[in-house]
């Protein structure tokens, strides 16, 4: 989770792609705000390994996109483990 925020933070889409699961990857990434968007930080609120090959993540990351106020992602995330390398498959967006 953390490398692929790292990934954001840098504007690194080709290893969002590389590490984003291929049932759910898509074909390319809107980088259109990269440029503007500025990254706050990464609180990771939990982590659940359930088995060898899969796991769930749940973290809020905050960002600004050219000035305007801040925005907070709050996402649990799963993640499917193969070939020893873990790749995120989907996310859901937990209720207030």
């Amino acid at each position: 989770m953390r490398s692929r925020y790292s990934a954001y933070v840098r504007g690194d889409a080709d290893y969002l792609l590389a590490t984003w699961h291929a049932s759910t990857r898509p074909a390319t990434l809107d980088s259109s705000d990269a440029a503007a968007t500025r990254w706050l930080g990464l609180d990771v609120r939990r982590h659940e390994r359930h088995d060898s090959g899969h796991a769930t993540v749940e973290f809020v990351a905050r960002y600004r996109i050219a000035g305007a106020p801040a925005v907070r992602l709050h996402e649990v995330s799963r993640f499917v483990r193969e070939d020893g390398r873990w790749f995120y498959v989907d996310g859901e967006f937990p209720s207030r």
